[in-house]
């Protein structure tokens, strides 16, 4: 139990509730989720959340993998034919990724019409306040100047999901959170047991921006060439001294410091020679401004380039099968 709990918590920003995670332990194939919006290349937020998927695969759940096509539909990422062509793409990348075959893969439009499900929402926005509703969209979708329905019915869609696929956990990125507490609220008081929500880091985009996001184009992909990585990290935001909001941190500590205990960061002798540092003497060095941008970038890059390597070459061999 404790090795178990120990993987389910590693690398995450907060678990509620831990005590309910003890109990989901106990359970025989317990079910753990996470819905994406097919909507674009697959990137660096997503390795994070996949990475916890895996964690947990590891521990003995029964992964689902949400392709929200309609979703992506409401959200406004195109047609649904369109959107089921990278749903598609999508589970290629996530299984090259390293998540087991017996992983299930649905798609929303699979199930988000019967009936029960269209009465359980029905239900679900009965109780919900329109402004609590809104508060649960995403932040850009709540900046916007006029707002659709969708975009409303969109979070009450994402917590009668967890319901009707089963789930006893449900992860997502700290942007998820808001969606998560309207679940752990609500779905009691419509009569169901609401998920343990687990919750990853986000990674800024590369242009400094909130969200690595694929329709801003300030992302990595995962099957990106090392040529087009390097250059991404190398024009990639990174102030001097900066760690909060900086997206290069945020790639070493969460990635490459995951698979790494120590790296070695190559410098000049006239730059003070190479350091071998773990993830906490990274930050105080670069704190300090005894660590310049150019070396850190040059060994994000090197190191990321090494550990996507696999998921690029199972990419391929997946795509020629």
């Amino acid at each position: 139990m404790n090795k178990q709990l120990e993987l389910a918590k590693k690398g995450t920003v907060e678990i509620i509730t831990i005590e309910e995670l003890k109990e989901v332990l106990k359970k025989k194939n317990p079910v753990a989720y996470i819905g994406y919006e097919p909507s674009g290349k697959i990137h660096l937020g997503h390795l994070i959340t996949i990475k916890k998927m895996i964690d947990l695969q590891k521990i003995g759940f029964k992964i689902k993998i949400l392709l929200a096509d309609y979703h992506a539909y409401l959200n406004y990422k195109g047609e649904l034919d369109e959107i089921r062509e990278i749903a598609e793409y999508n589970k290629r990348c996530f299984l090259a990724m390293g998540l087991s075959k017996d992983t299930e893969f649905i798609l929303g439009s699979e199930f988000q019409t019967d009936d029960d499900y269209v009465l359980d929402l029905y239900r679900l926005a009965h109780i919900t306040t329109l402004n609590r509703a809104k508060r649960s969209m995403s932040q850009i979708i709540r900046e916007a100047g006029e707002h659709k329905v969708s975009e409303v019915l969109y979070p009450l869609m994402q917590v009668i999901d967890m319901v009707h696929l089963g789930v006893d956990v449900s992860v997502g990125g700290m942007e998820q959170r808001k969606i998560h507490m309207l679940a752990r609220d609500n779905l009691p008081k419509i009569g169901y047991t609401p998920p343990v929500c687990i919750h990853t880091p986000i990674i800024h985009g590369t242009d400094g921006s909130e969200k690595m996001s694929s329709s801003k184009g300030n992302f990595i992909a995962v099957d990106d060439p090392p040529k087009v990585i390097k250059d991404k990290i190398m024009k990639s935001y990174c102030p001097a001294a900066k760690i909060d909001g900086n997206p290069v941190i945020e790639i070493a500590k969460y990635i490459i410091f995951d698979e790494n205990k120590k790296i070695l960061i190559e410098r000049p002798e006239k730059y003070g020679g190479n350091l071998e540092v773990n993830c906490e003497e990274l930050i105080n060095l670069y704190s300090s401004g005894e660590l310049h941008p150019l070396d850190l970038k040059n060994a994000v890059a090197k190191y990321l380039i090494k550990i996507l390597e696999p998921i690029r070459e199972n990419l391929t061999s997946k795509m020629g099968d």
